[in-house]
């Protein structure tokens, strides 16, 4: 792989360009101003659920997301917390669910909340999700979500998947034992992109920690990755020939590198250099366009995996310095 793509030190400069999609602002604030319809639901609900664990609270979470319709979750605390907690909510990578209410207690054993959002339409890979998309788009799509929708923004899958994460942010502002100055949002790969989305769409985040974030410079990662989800785009575009141009423009308005121009919280990225599925120049291309304080860890020998657990060390520290007075 590393001869498929840049070398680090070509990395750390490149900075192609990608002007913002006309009418950008606009459409994410129209999309976030849209009333809810189909409202399930006056707002977030939380059951709690015994896992057999004493020292952690675990919710099974419910959150109106786009269009109102319900977005799934659970929600990690600590048990006898006084004080309102510092929160870290987590969007999973392609093809995850939320999985199981014992699992990804790392969080909350810290001390701090925590919520793993489910991904709509997902979890068939690593952990089962319990979220319906009750849009599959036209016919043609490619099998998987990347171009489900992708005849125009307004129809795009990450436009529902965006929407979701922004929610699931505001209702953790709103949760009464959540410090909503106290907000970091994270995740791997999928994950990863969703995240730099949201630190573009809502201001006020404490902090950002994308891993090998994928959905960054979309187009090359379309032309230059030969695995999924990347080469879902290049599937279409095989049988669709006439459509490259109107494809990359709705891909544009969900590149988490244009959101990145747009984020001003804290952030601590992860790329890998040797990874396959998001070529370290696409997250390169997000981290170097990143407009608020950054740090980065390179690791230069693994592929996808990215830093594992080393790396999840690395956050935990950067996570207690930022939430310390």
């Amino acid at each position: 792989m590393p001869s498929a793509d840049l070398p680090l030190d070509e990395c750390r400069v490149y900075r192609p360009e990608m002007p913002l999609p006309v009418g950008f602002a606009a459409f994410w604030s129209g999309t976030l101003g849209e009333a809810p319809h189909d409202r399930t639901g006056d707002g977030p609900r939380y059951k709690e659920v015994d896992c057999g664990l004493p020292h952690v609270r675990t919710y099974d979470v419910s959150v109106p997301g786009y269009g109102g319709r319900p977005v799934r979750g659970w929600l990690h605390m600590p048990s006898g917390s006084t004080e309102p907690l510092g929160c870290v909510v987590e969007f999973l990578g392609y093809g995850r669910g939320r999985g199981l209410p014992h699992e990804e207690l790392v969080w909350a054993c810290a001390g701090y909340a925590h919520l793993v959002m489910d991904t709509r339409g997902q979890g068939w890979s690593a952990a089962p999700g319990l979220t319906a998309d009750t849009d599959p788009g036209s016919a043609g799509a490619v099998p998987g979500f990347l171009t489900r929708g992708i005849e125009s923004p307004d129809t795009y899958y990450y436009r529902r998947v965006f929407t979701d994460a922004v929610r699931c942010v505001e209702a953790m502002r709103e949760h009464p034992e959540i410090d909503p100055a106290r907000i970091v949002v994270t995740g791997v790969s999928q994950g990863g992109g969703i995240a730099l989305a949201v630190a573009g769409l809502v201001p006020g985040l404490a902090g950002v920690m994308p891993d090998v974030p994928f959905l960054c410079n979309i187009a090359r990662g379309a032309r230059i990755a030969g695995l999924p989800p990347y080469a879902e785009i290049a599937a279409y575009l095989r049988l669709h020939h006439d459509r490259t141009d109107q494809v990359f423009r709705t891909l544009s308005y969900f590149d988490a590198a244009h959101h990145a121009t747009r984020a001003p919280a804290p952030a601590l990225f992860s790329i890998a250099m040797t990874d396959e599925i998001c070529p370290p120049s696409t997250c390169f291309t997000a981290y170097n366009r990143y407009t608020g304080p950054k740090e980065l860890r390179v690791y230069e020998f693994n592929g996808h995996e990215g830093g594992g657990a080393h790396h999840r060390a690395v956050q935990l520290a950067w996570v207690h310095d930022l939430f310390s007075p």
